[in-house]
Parts: C-alpha cells; structure tokens; sequence
C-alpha cells in the first residue's frame, strides 16, 4: 500500500506531498490542475522514462519518492530477496532526473536500472492505463480470476504437486535420452577399443616386464659369458676362490688354540666363504633362466610391438595406463547398457504420472468450468449498471496440453454492441470502456485476490447519474479489501472516498503557478462536491445534493 508520495521540482510542481488512506481515495479538481501531472510523477517511479522538459528550476534535480506498506506483500519481499535488495515493512522507490537528463532509480537507497524498478513497482501499483491493457492479455491474471471464483485453491495445490513432479521426471528422461544419443554415436568406437585391449589381455607390468625380458636375451652369450667366467674363478678353476677360502679358514681353526686373538678373523673368513659359495650358486641360477630361445624371443617382441602401439595410440606410457583406460571403457559400456534400463524405467514412470497429472487437471478444469458461468452472470449484470448495457461478456475455456496452471486456456471475450460477435475484451473495448470491465471483474474477485494500490484514472469518462453511482459503489466496495485512488470527474464516485483530495492551481509572489493538492475536511468536501454539481456557485439544491451523496 503507498503510504505516501513526495514531488519535487516536477512540472508546475515544486513540492507536495500526499499520504493516501487504506481505502478509497478520491482525487478531483478542475481541468489543468495537475491531476494528470501527479500521476505523470508517479509513473517515473513505476519504470516511465523521464524526460528532462518535466524539470521548473533547471539547477535543481526533481525528485520523486514513494513510501510502500510491504509488510504483507510476500511476492515484493520474495523479489527483494531474488535480487539481494534491502527488505523490511517499508519500502522506499526513489527516482531522481538531473538537469542534464541524466535519471537515477533506487530501491531502499540502493540504485537499480529502469527495467528492475518496473519489475518491482509492478508488484506495488497498478496504473490503469497500463494494467487495463496488459492484464486483459495476461493469461495467468485472467486464470486467477476464474480460479477466485471457482474457488480452486486446494485442486491447484495438488495439481501443481503433480505437474513438478512430472516435470522433473521429464526433465530427467530427456536429459537421460540426449545422454543415450551421445553415447550411442560413441558407444561402437569404444566397444572396438575395448576390445582390442581385451584382446591384447595384458597382465600388470606385462609390457615392462617383456621389454626388460627382451633385452637380456638380446645380450644372453655375453650374460652367460660373464656368469660363467664368475662362477668359474669361484669355484671350478685351477685354484678356486671358495675352496681357497674354505682351507685359509680350516688353517687359521688350526692355530686359534695358541692364538685365542686369531678367532675373529677366522670367524670373517669362514663368514666370507659361506657368502661366496652361495654366490656361485645364485650364479648357477641366474644362468639357467638366461634364454637363448628365438621363439620366445619372437613372443615378447611381438608383445612389446603390441604393447607401445597401444601406448602409442592412446598417449600412455605404462601397462598400468592401459590396463586403467581398459576398465574404464569397460565402466562405460556397462553405464550405456544401465542407461539403457534406467530410461526404460523413466518412460514408463513418467507415463504413470502423466496420467495422474491429467485426472488432476480434469478435477481443477471441471471445477472452473463450474464457476464459469455464475462470474459472466454478474460481470454482465454489473456491465449494465455501470453503463455498458449492450456489452456482453463472455469466458472462452479452451483445453491446452497440461501446464503449470492446468490444461485450460482462459480468454476474457466482448460483444460491446450486441452483435453477437465476440472479440477478444482488449480488441472489443474502448481505454474507458476496459477501465470499467476490469473494476467489475476486481469487485467480484477482490476478497479472493491479492492486488497492490489500484489507481483508475477517469474510470467513470463517458457516464454519468446512475452508472456514476454504481462505479463508485463498486469502488468503494473493492476498497474494503485494496487501496484505491481514483481520479474522478463525477459527484457520485467523488463522495464514495474515504479520503477526498483536491487538486488546485496557486500562484506564488511571483505569480507562477504551482500544483497543490489538500485533504478536504467534511464541510470542505461538500462544498466541493456541490460544485461538481453545479458550478463554481452551487444553488441550495446542489449543495443539498452532495450533502445526501457524502453522508
């Protein structure tokens, strides 16, 4: 709710102020005096482009400042926290025009662009001129009044459960789907890899172990050569190491009775004797696993080939790479064929939830549809009262593939002459003619639905008498629930305003005029009303008139 509005430097505005009530509150005054030009500051504030011609003293900057009740608007508070803004029960919209031109928005005093500000003063304020024309195209606006109706509520909770849940199972089935496509183009390329890895089956360290294998056989007469030449001087030449060893050892056992000190080298060299004999026999070993074998050469040379041609092809080095690079091709074959199942799974449980989805969207469609023909009853009863008695409205209800909002598609029609042609309300209705459809259509719903400030700017243009009546009861009624300001030019609508402004012309020392705006008291407010009746010197009559009217 605005709880008030600063303007300065604006136009023939140099400094008001205007703190409107909860309800109803009617702004008159005679032709020029400014009305159009408040509500021209007021929609800088609302996202308007500015435009520097607006500015009275060219050195000063104008100002235009609203103070919102946000306390209770839960869609503005979910807005400030998406866009990480100030939050709290106040809400200052400050937009600031310098005489350059150059404009400046701000939200809680943290600036933002023209688009951010129309998005949240959209959610704050609804200026007839604008909403009229959109609101009537908007498809979810013209659901939530057939849902305020039909009183829906409880269906769309558990249809929209349903839809999210859908949606998600969807959402992973194609996900899974485009996954499936991916890897089916991949999938032969991979099944070959893997493949001629599994063929090739190497063992961990295979392709080392083959090259190092290799090598010694490429070098095996010299190997033997050598470990024969050791173990031959150790222990099968003409005089052997070991067997020298062996009798200095049983020599120096000889003399350790008279030489008790003679012991410990003793002792070192049977030590060394055992160690060279276990030597000759390693080298025994190590010479009957040294392979002459041509054939066996040819096998691990033809592993080693097969081996680096794969490292190669691949930009590995080690088995170890390969071996991993193996099961991975392995881990994903098997993931496409898991793939496979889970979409199995996904279309199946998504074909189950689509039919719940459309038995719930039957229920919600049949209970609006239900409500349906009771709303255009009373839109077309009040149409008539407020002075549209050859218009005829009408609700088209058409089915749609199932969406976040059911499977209806609700489009508000007009025959504004009974022609018996219905066009759709935005094309069939005049500026004035949709102002009134739309109070209508609010005045029915309005205990249902939650709606920011309502401003109608000359909603009663074109009537007068007993549609004036009507529109200002009907104001007044949207009232108890909303805020409503409501520029007005007839008697009737004026004294239905819990608060009446009156807007007028003053000129200063100067003699430049300036737009003021004033509460009018109850004695000032008949007066005024009196001369909307009749004239700048109302009769008794009139006075009489606008007493009743006011009271």
């Amino acid at each position: 709710m605005l709880q008030k509005l600063l303007i300065k430097n604006y136009a023939i505005i140099e400094h008001l102020a205007i703190e409107p009530d909860a309800h109803l509150n009617t702004v008159t005054g005679e032709t020029g005096a400014g009305k159009s030009i408040i509500l021209g500051a007021l929609s800088l504030i609302l996202g308007e482009r500015a435009d520097t011609s607006v500015l009275i003293d060219k050195q000063e900057k104008s100002v235009v400042e609203g103070y919102f009740d946000v306390a209770n608007n839960k869609s503005f508070k979910k807005a400030l926290a998406t866009e990480d803004l100030d939050d709290g029960d106040t809400c200052i919209i400050r937009r600031e025009i310098n005489s350059s031109g150059k404009s400046r928005a701000f939200i809680n005093d943290t600036p933002v662009t023209l688009q951010t500000l129309n998005k949240f003063s959209s959610l704050l304020v609804d200026l007839h001129q604008q909403f009229d024309q959109f609101a009537l195209e908007d498809d979810a606006f013209q659901m939530e009044v057939v849902d305020a109706i039909g009183q829906t509520a409880a269906l769309i909770k558990a249809y929209q459960v349903i839809f999210a849940q859908h949606k998600k199972i969807k959402q992973e089935l194609t996900l899974n789907k485009e996954r499936q496509t991916q890897w089916q183009k991949e999938a032969d390329y991979k099944q070959f890899l893997y493949d001629e890895l599994a063929q090739a089956a190497f063992k961990e360290n295979e392709i080392e172990d083959a090259e190092q294998q290799l090598k010694q056989m490429s070098h095996a007469e010299r190997i033997i050569s050598v470990l024969q030449a050791a173990r031959t001087a150790l222990d099968e030449g003409e005089t052997p190491i070991v067997n020298e060893l062996k009798r200095i050892s049983q020599q120096l056992q000889g003399i350790t009775e008279v030489m008790p000190e003679i012991k410990a080298v003793q002792e070192r060299v049977q030590s060394v004797w055992v160690e060279l004999k276990d030597i000759t026999g390693e080298l025994e070993n190590e010479e009957g696993k040294v392979s002459l074998d041509p054939k066996m050469m040819e096998e691990l040379q033809q592993k080693v080939d097969s081996g680096y041609k794969l490292l190669k092809k691949h930009n590995l080095k080690t088995t170890a790479e390969l071996l991993a690079l193996q099961q991975n091709l392995s881990d994903e074959l098997q993931a496409t064929l898991d793939l496979n199942d889970t979409i199995t799974r996904l279309t199946k449980e998504e074909g189950d939830v689509y039919e719940t989805l459309l038995a719930e969207a039957a229920k919600l469609s049949e209970q609006r549809n239900k409500g349906v023909p009771k709303l255009v009853e009373k839109i077309n009863e009040l149409l008539i009262l407020v002075g549209m008695p050859n218009a005829r409205f009408q609700i088209k209800m058409e089915k749609r593939l199932p969406a976040e909002s059911g499977i209806d598609k609700v489009s508000f029609m007009l025959d504004a002459n009974k022609s018996g042609q219905f066009q759709l309300v935005q094309k069939a209705a005049s500026g004035g003619e949709m102002s009134r459809i739309m109070l209508c259509i609010k005045s029915l719903t309005a205990k249902a639905l939650h709606m920011p400030t309502l401003i109608f700017d000359e909603v009663d243009t074109g009537i007068s008498g007993e549609a004036a009546r009507q529109v200002g009861m009907l104001l007044r009624e949207l009232a108890q629930y909303h805020q409503v300001i409501c520029i007005t030019h007839q008697p009737q609508v004026a004294a239905r305003g819990t608060r009446h402004f009156y807007v007028y012309k003053e000129a200063d020392k100067q003699e430049r005029l300036s737009t003021k705006v004033k509460v009018l008291q109850p004695n000032e407010r008949v007066l005024a009303i009196a001369r909307m009746i009749g004239g700048e010197q109302p009769s008794e009559a009139a006075m009489e008139n606008a007493r009743e009217l006011v009271s």
